[in-house]
């Protein structure tokens, strides 16, 4: 029996639990600490110390010698080393040795901790395939949507990242639709413009989803166009990939519902497999565990 640590860190918070990697379940209570991203690295670090240390706290019999992290990028996964600049968040972070500083803060002088570091998109898919919706499913891609796009395409339990069948890099944020990012169509920010250059007003897209479902057809519109210029950039590496699946997870995943069928019908094959994520923290976790 193997126990690790797991870390998620997100965009403005950091989860943390203990994972139990012959069964790949969560063996304590999920902690959670709010980040700001335009905060000093010191702050960043502590709170991420922090949120890692109050699992062990949970039970004092729990000894977690192995963490693994999932980090988005730009990150060195290899070396643990921060690389964010000009994406608009962790900026005070960029060159700094974050693996040194989680294994100083979780082990100090005395105790030697191991901390591994891996893509957040390839956890949540590693996540999934092995305890979630794409469990043993030998080729998927997965997807979460938030304020930005996060991407993996996993073949046989591996992320590949490299190849015409895949994105560059494996990430959709690095597509291009029509000569811009996707993320500028594709993203909770874009989402809002629509909504706004449509209707005046400002709304997030939690919002623009309640008014979808209460029948507003600007709302059902914005996201028919989000959903249809995810299909389009997303479609052809799907085929290629010779995708059995496709799960998707984030927070927009909860309005899937709403533009499943203009996201299909940009598809060469319409009625490929699609599945919601039940939880995309937990998924996300568990695939940080299998980094550790």
């Amino acid at each position: 029996m193997t126990t690790v640590g797991a870390l998620e860190i997100g965009g403005t918070h950091v989860a943390a639990t203990a994972v139990e990697t012959s069964t790949w379940q969560l063996i304590a209570p999920v902690q959670r600490v709010s980040l700001d991203p335009a905060a000093s690295a010191a702050e960043l670090l502590d709170g991420m110390g922090r949120c890692a240390r109050s699992v062990q706290a949970t039970d004092p019999a729990l000894t977690l010698r192995s963490w693994g992290v999932a980090m988005p990028g730009p990150f060195d996964y290899e070396r643990g080393v921060a690389q964010f600049t000009g994406v608009g968040k962790f900026e005070s972070l960029h060159g700094i040795d974050v693996g040194a500083a989680l294994q100083q803060v979780l082990g100090g002088s005395r105790t030697s901790v191991a901390v591994r570091f891996g893509n957040d998109a390839d956890a949540f898919a590693l996540g999934e395939y092995l305890a979630g919706a794409a469990r043993g499913t030998a080729r998927f891609a997965a997807l979460t949507l938030g304020s930005g796009i996060g991407s993996c395409f996993l073949a046989d339990g591996r992320p590949i990242a490299a190849g015409p069948d895949v994105p560059p890099g494996g990430e959709a944020h690095l597509i291009r639709s029509d000569g811009v990012p996707l993320e500028d169509v594709v993203s909770r920010r874009a989402l809002r413009a629509a909504y706004r250059s449509a209707t005046g007003v400002e709304r997030d897209v939690k919002e623009i989803a309640e008014r979808a479902r209460a029948g507003d057809a600007a709302a059902a519109l914005v996201l028919a166009d989000y959903a249809r210029g995810l299909g389009s950039a997303l479609g052809p590496y799907l085929q290629r990939f010779r995708a059995e699946s496709l799960v998707v997870g984030g927070s927009i995943s909860g309005a899937w519902d709403l533009f499943d069928a203009a996201f299909r019908s940009t598809l060469a094959d319409p009625a490929l497999a699609i599945a919601i994520s039940e939880n995309s923290e937990r998924s996300g976790l568990i695939g940080a565990a299998s980094f550790a």
